[in-house]
């Protein structure tokens, strides 16, 4: 009898963690894991619309509006990780100060382009920039990242100057180089949640995933992918 398959989505954020922790939990359990990461909005939309996964894994707002409209298990929810957002901007050229929030603030009026996510920090900064003043100042210079496609790719090819998105989503990028966090002022921590799929036919194994993904020994492989325990 041939082993288990859980079968996952998720948000592109998350999609080295996973793919360092679903090994580790498949050697461990036996049972071989599948995740398709694809930009967070079109992962929502696709369990919206009624696709069947044994786990959905997106931000933590997102699974609650999931499992609020019945889509994903009651009580199945587990938050397992969380990531802040850095700055790049294209390999050799100037870093720009981000120690302090005014700083970030003249690096962003400075840049003759500028790029956010489409996911939950990319909501955050538009709201950041609104509050700062500058929202409609710096509208014409802002380059949207298609949903699925990193900003660092974008900053990598030289048509962003300064790209804003989650430090996990920028380790891995060549053609870049990381100026650095966010000050903690105005970091924007995005919590990461699964759950386990309302019409899944593997919920004990989903589970299991998913607690395995919660679980002290997951720590060290959400470090190493520029992430940190819930």
């Amino acid at each position: 009898m041939s082993a288990p398959v859980v079968r996952g989505i998720s948000s592109m954020a998350t999609r080295q963690v996973l793919a360092e922790l679903v090994d580790g939990f498949a050697q461990q359990s036996g049972i071989h894991v599948a995740i398709e990461s694809v930009g967070g909005v079109d992962a929502a939309k696709r369990v919206q619309a009624g696709e069947a996964f044994d786990v959905v894994i997106l931000a933590s707002d997102a699974i609650a509006r999931l499992l609020a409209a019945g889509h994903l298990l009651p009580g199945s929810q587990v938050d397992w990780v969380q990531s802040g957002v850095a700055v790049a901007v294209p390999a050799g050229a100037p870093l720009p100060d981000l120690r302090t929030e005014d700083a970030v603030r003249q690096a962003v009026l400075a840049a003759p382009s500028i790029s956010l996510s489409t996911g939950p920090s990319g909501v955050a900064l538009s709201q950041l920039f609104a509050r700062w003043g500058i929202a409609d100042q710096i509208a014409p210079r802002m380059v949207q990242a298609p949903p699925g496609v990193p900003v660092g790719a974008l900053v990598a090819l030289g048509e962003v100057a300064l790209g804003f998105q989650q430090l996990s989503e920028l380790l891995h990028v060549p053609g870049i180089a990381i100026a650095g966090p966010l000050p903690a002022a105005i970091q924007i921590t995005t919590t990461f949640s699964a759950g386990v799929g309302a019409q899944s036919p593997q919920t004990d194994a989903a589970r299991a995933l998913l607690a395995y993904l919660a679980s002290p020994q997951a720590a060290d492989a959400k470090r190493r992918q520029g992430m940190a325990p819930v």
